[in-house]
């Protein structure tokens, strides 16, 4: 994790909604004030650049390509948008392989996030519920041809032969990233996950192992929230569909930075970009490892 990831979990954590709010403005502003000098030291690409970039790093060797993405932390140097870059992740995967995204949806902050939000109104509209995680994502969940996993928090969105594989039943597993979820079928098939302007530190598939190994995971969960579970009423056009959602959570503080510590030597390639973080894994292998280090009492969380 990068140091302005470390200094940007502390404050999120530790300082008031208005003043991280505040922080992350000025922040922006100085970014784009230095815009010149950053282009002048890094350097700039194109979205031609960036896929010439991407087929010479990682080839064309998997069947599913999931892709965290920030066009924000690709700026100043990256001259493109939000559309070209998924424009060009469809067409980079072309015909033959899957794009997936996350399409998140962590509720309304000022409530205190989803639990919160749904306790309020438990209530989820699948086609008109954004995606909270970047423009791009959004973009891509709007594609003619994507589908999306019917889940009211962990939402996926994918485009391609195996689509619909990954997406179905997500609204049935008893868990939102263990068994039954898109987050076990891209383990099982040959994905690779992609960071594009964010490193490991947004790699949802490590939460697949939390959920999937259960009682048995090392780690004291938290009193489950009262009224848990709460069914949430999912519309998916004409249906509506009831889905549980579990509080409580885990007691422990989750420190992703410990990834790198409990994988091994190249699961995990990092690299810059012109000065752009970037980052690529096996689903796959970053299930194994993690269950592998959950049995010798090893996780990502640290007991606060």
């Amino acid at each position: 994790m990068s140091l302005l990831h470390k200094v940007s979990d502390l404050a999120l954590r530790h300082l008031p909604e208005a003043r991280f709010a505040q922080l992350r403005r000025f922040y922006m502003g100085m970014r784009k004030r230095l815009a010149g000098a950053s282009r002048l030291v890094y350097g700039s690409f194109d979205t031609a650049d960036l896929r010439a970039h991407l087929e010479g790093r990682l080839g064309r060797g998997f069947e599913v390509l999931m892709v965290h993405s920030s066009v924000n932390h690709m700026l100043p140097m990256y001259s493109g948008n939000a559309l070209e870059l998924v424009r060009m992740l469809i067409d980079f995967c072309g015909p033959e392989r899957t794009l997936a995204m996350p399409a998140f949806y962590f509720g309304e902050s000022k409530l205190g996030g989803a639990w919160q939000t749904f306790r309020q109104n438990p209530v989820f509209d699948l086609r008109r519920t954004p995606s909270q995680m970047g423009l791009a994502t959004e973009i891509f969940r709007r594609t003619k041809g994507v589908v999306q996993s019917r889940h009211p928090v962990y939402r996926i969105s994918a485009l391609g032969p195996l689509a619909r594989e990954l997406t179905e039943g997500h609204e049935r597993a008893q868990t939102s990233a263990g068994a039954g979820t898109p987050f076990e079928r891209m383990a099982a098939r040959d994905t690779l996950i992609l960071g594009i302007g964010k490193s490991f530190h947004v790699m949802t598939q490590v939460h697949h192992v939390d959920d999937l190994l259960g009682d048995a995971f090392p780690v004291p969960r938290r009193t489950p929230a009262e009224g848990s579970p709460l069914v949430v009423t999912l519309i998916d056009g004409d249906e509506r569909i009831q889905v549980p959602m579990q509080g409580g959570g885990f007691a422990w503080r989750f420190n992703v930075a410990k990834l790198p510590q409990l994988v091994r030597p190249g699961d995990l390639d990092l690299w810059r970009f012109h000065h752009v973080p970037m980052a690529a894994a096996r689903a796959r292998r970053i299930t194994d490892r993690l269950i592998e280090a959950a049995h010798r009492g090893q996780t990502l969380y640290d007991p606060d």
